[in-house]
């Protein structure tokens, strides 16, 4: 458990090398990694949303490739595509970016609805179908895609099926004055991305995976997370509740920010901790609450204040 934490730790601090002054929301995506998920970073541009995607490809050395999604992109520039060979006179199959460790589907919701389904197989079953044969992709597989709010121009909304494939949703937002003129500091004669130096390979990043699903949950957290997604279920300000993805996701979640706290179980703060990124950015608001100035987030912070937190001795299983 302490190596996994030191290792943990260090790939955070590496990367802060990098972005500076946002060490929530860099600990954010590793709970995502970890937890072998897709990561959705929502920010309005020039924040340092790519940037951040490639300190972390180069902190963890693990494969990497970026997709500039524009409104001409089609779903073959993502996956591949069959091209005739006249030597031996059949197709052959060349594969797309998405077969790399790492994927930055950057300003994902500049493209048509058309083209994003294009990744829904990609994120659920981590393959390529291409007529008759399926190509597995690589481990580990997340995408980090990062798209500007719907109110830039030359934006999409973003289907509620692939939605619900992000295991997370992180927001950068502006550094604080300090953050800002420590930025201004390093960047004024360096490139930090450049000297980055990788802090782990593939094995480690896949035993971390292995370790987040030993983490013990007891029978009660369970419940508890249970309970907060039903509540989206029947909540009047929602026409969309949470799914059964995203109850997997808040339980995955919920173990990865256990380990990052030195824990081997689950308690009910690592459950209200990560509820918002989890479950916000895959409901739907009802007519009346977007009239009433309602968002996602107001939601689930009403959920978690009426859910009944368990209180008791079980959460370590070897108590």
């Amino acid at each position: 458990m302490n190596d996994d934490l030191e290792l943990i730790n260090k790939i955070i601090i590496n990367m802060e090398k990098v972005i500076i002054g946002k060490t929530l929301e860099i600990r954010n995506i590793m709970k995502g990694i970890i937890s072998n998920g897709h990561i959705l970073i929502e920010d309005v541009p020039g924040v340092g949303k790519t940037m951040l995607v490639k300190s972390l490809a180069k902190s963890l050395k693990l494969s990497y490739s970026r997709i500039q999604f524009t409104p001409d992109l089609l779903p073959s520039d993502i996956t591949g595509v069959s091209i005739y060979n006249p030597k031996n006179m059949d197709f052959e199959f060349k594969k797309g970016p998405v077969f790399s460790n790492i994927i930055l589907a950057d300003e994902i919701n500049r493209t048509s609805p058309k083209t994003q389904a294009a990744l829904l197989e990609v994120m659920e079953e981590r393959q390529v179908s291409e007529g008759n044969q399926v190509y597995k992709l690589n481990k580990p597989f997340i995408v980090l895609a990062t798209q500007n709010p719907i109110e830039c121009e030359g934006t999409y909304v973003l289907p509620e099926a692939q939605l619900d494939r992000f295991m997370i949703k992180v927001k950068i937002g502006y550094p604080d004055d300090n953050s800002e003129l420590k930025i201004l500091d390093i960047y004024k004669e360096n490139e930090p991305l450049e000297d980055l130096k990788a802090i782990s390979d593939i094995d480690d990043i896949l035993l971390l995976q292995q370790k987040v699903r030993e983490i013990y949950v007891s029978q009660n957290i369970k419940k508890y997370i249970i309970n907060i997604v039903n509540a989206t279920r029947n909540n009047k300000g929602l026409i969309l509740g949470a799914s059964t993805r995203a109850t997997l996701s808040l339980l995955r979640i919920s173990q990865a920010n256990a380990l990052i706290n030195g824990r081997k179980f689950v308690i009910p703060e690592d459950v209200k901790e990560n509820a918002i990124p989890v479950l916000s950015h895959r409901l739907i608001l009802s007519p009346s609450a977007k009239i009433n100035n309602y968002t996602t987030q107001n939601i689930v912070e009403e959920i978690l204040s009426t859910i009944l937190i368990p209180r008791d001795d079980n959460y370590d299983k070897n108590k």
